[in-house]
């Protein structure tokens, strides 16, 4: 499989998740605070090099993956590289929202199973306070079998595009520099993607 090929597969995953998660919020009434971005700022948020695949494709088409990765080598950080910090009281937006990853796409609305196999909402102290009413009502419809996407489902299906990009979990910073990585060391040798093949 091609990168760029691999790069249509995350996107077409994203796709699917999207839909999934478009009816849960419509079916739970849950949904993110405007502008909050809280979850962002969490430190050591781990993710997978291959669900920023995408990101690192639309960067490189625009020119802007070399410099990008000289920011993240000499700037590690803890806090998402892609994060915009808009106030100092932990709000922010996506500089690249299109391009998230699967853990960003996930979070809030999808499930983890605990020890005995049981669906447990995976979401924010934002959410479980705020909406505290559709949280615990959405929880027990769960219970009852209301659909949910579920993390482990989504990562394995990651894994099926490319199994040791997508498998491979590490502090968020160091996915997004290995998926940029990939990218240029791909085209090293190859011809530039035409621009009619640009992400939007």
């Amino acid at each position: 499989m091609t990168l760029e090929q691999k790069v249509r597969s995350v996107e077409r995953l994203f796709d699917q998740l999207e839909k999934e998660t478009e009816q849960f919020q419509k079916n739970s009434g849950i949904g993110c605070v405007s502008g909050c971005g809280k979850c962002c700022t969490y430190p050591n948020i781990d993710a997978s090099p291959l669900e920023f695949l995408p990101w690192a494709f639309h960067l490189f088409l625009s020119g802007k993956a070399e410099d990008a990765l000289i920011s993240l080598t000499e700037n590690p950080g803890a806090t998402c590289f892609i994060l915009n910090p808009v106030s100092i009281i932990g709000k922010g937006h996506c500089g690249s929202y299109r391009h998230r990853g699967l853990i960003c796409r996930l979070f809030g609305y999808a499930a983890n199973r605990d020890k005995h196999g049981n669906l447990r909402l995976a979401t924010c102290k934002v959410i479980k306070e705020n909406q505290e009413e559709n949280y615990l009502a959405t929880q027990k419809a769960i219970s009852e079998g209301m659909y949910v996407p579920v993390f482990t489902d989504y990562y394995m299906q990651l894994g099926q595009i490319d199994f040791q990009l997508g498998t491979k979990v590490m502090p968020i910073n160091k996915a997004l520099k290995m998926a940029l990585e990939e990218v240029l060391q791909y085209y090293t040798y190859r011809p530039i993607p035409s621009s009619e093949k640009q992400c939007v």
